[in-house]
């Protein structure tokens, strides 16, 4: 058979492979993932109270007699912890396992979409169904090629439908790393969002070309960069920590948000933090190991001098010296491998502390 006929037809068969999988995933949109779940607490004020600390939110709204829960606890209240929950259907994990039959061993979460028909207040005890709602056609990712797959819970008070969360999940084959010397198939290893600075032919690109006998770094796992925080992730590229300002009120927020978390207002434009701060908390990091990282290791949430909060690694600093209250102030560090440069922001004690 000649070269380009055996191409298409191992093309047109590894087609009809991937539509006959396709059609018997799709059979599960429709069916439960859970029944009859329960929160495994009530709605309580000090969840509330730890949330809002974390994520900086003062709304009076979430304090005092009359308080209700923040709209985006709504996840919160109906997490199995590490033990799962209970009331998992059967479907689903049968669809799971179809997929790593097919090689679909990996899995990420890429977004979830909420919801909300009526505020949760103390005491609401919360109840939910969960449904397969959708499998997506066979899609290939800077990850690897695999299928979406979108649950929706449908969260209720007794009766009374409180509100709808959809999570995402992407199911696929991890891509083969390109072999020494070989050039790889998959995408550019700059670009990794639309629209963002592609650098030029000169400029540096954070890989190096392996020495003989040299192992190659193990490669850091990158940010899911999508539209809401596109803009904070070209300001790291750039060396600038830009925190989101409210053009309606003039809150500073951070994470980056799509809107107010104090008015509402949808407009906004940012301000660049100057880089100091102190330890708010942090932990440390003992197990799971991964490759790229070595334990122990301070993971730390810093209270900017502007106000706003933001997770990030405690650098130059033996883990057991890391205390609440440190003075620290940003540095940007860059980390090449396979996939290109990755700049992000850390944090190291200020001048004059480590020693402390």
């Amino acid at each position: 058979m000649p070269g380009k006929a055996r191409q298409a037809f191992s093309r047109g068969r590894s087609t009809a492979v991937d539509d006959e999988l396709h059609a018997r995933l799709k059979a599960y949109e429709g069916r439960p993932a859970a029944v009859a779940g329960t929160g495994r607490d009530p709605v309580n004020a000090p969840m509330i109270r730890h949330w809002c600390e974390a994520t900086g939110d003062r709304n009076p709204a979430y304090t005092g007699p009359g308080a209700i829960a923040p709209p985006t606890m709504l996840q919160a209240w109906i997490m199995g912890g590490l033990s799962g929950h209970e009331r998992r259907a059967q479907a689903y994990d049968e669809l799971l396992s179809l997929l790593d039959e097919a090689g679909c061993t990996s899995v990420v979460a890429t977004d979830c979409e909420q919801e909300y028909l009526r505020p949760l207040r103390p005491g609401d005890e919360v109840a939910f169904d969960t449904v397969i709602e959708s499998v997506s056609q066979r899609k290939t990712t800077r990850l690897g090629t695999g299928y979406f797959v979108t649950t929706r819970t449908d969260v209720r008070v007794g009766e009374e439908p409180v509100g709808t969360h959809r999570f995402r999940i992407l199911k696929y084959a991890p891509r083969a790393r390109a072999s020494s010397g070989r050039a790889s198939s998959g995408p550019a290893p700059n670009k990794y969002v639309p629209g963002e600075h592609v650098p030029d032919e000169h400029a540096p690109t954070g890989r190096e070309e392996k020495a003989p006998g040299r192992q190659e770094a193990p490669r850091r796992p990158r940010p899911v960069v999508n539209r809401d925080n596109a803009g904070f992730w070209e300001g790291v590229r750039r060396h600038r920590l830009l925190v989101q300002r409210c053009t309606a009120c003039d809150t500073l927020r951070f994470p980056w948000l799509p809107g107010c978390n104090a008015c509402g207002s949808p407009e906004w434009d940012t301000v660049e933090a100057g880089g100091e701060g102190t330890v708010f908390s942090y932990v440390v990091m003992h197990h799971p190991s991964f490759p790229a990282f070595s334990p122990p290791y301070a993971i730390g949430l810093i209270e900017l001098a502007e106000g706003v909060r933001i997770i990030s690694n405690v650098v130059d600093v033996p883990y057991d010296k890391v205390r609440i209250g440190m003075p620290v102030e940003l540095e940007f560090r860059s980390y090449g491998d396979e996939d290109g440069e990755l700049v992000l922001p850390v944090f190291r004690p200020r001048a004059g502390e480590a020693a402390a």
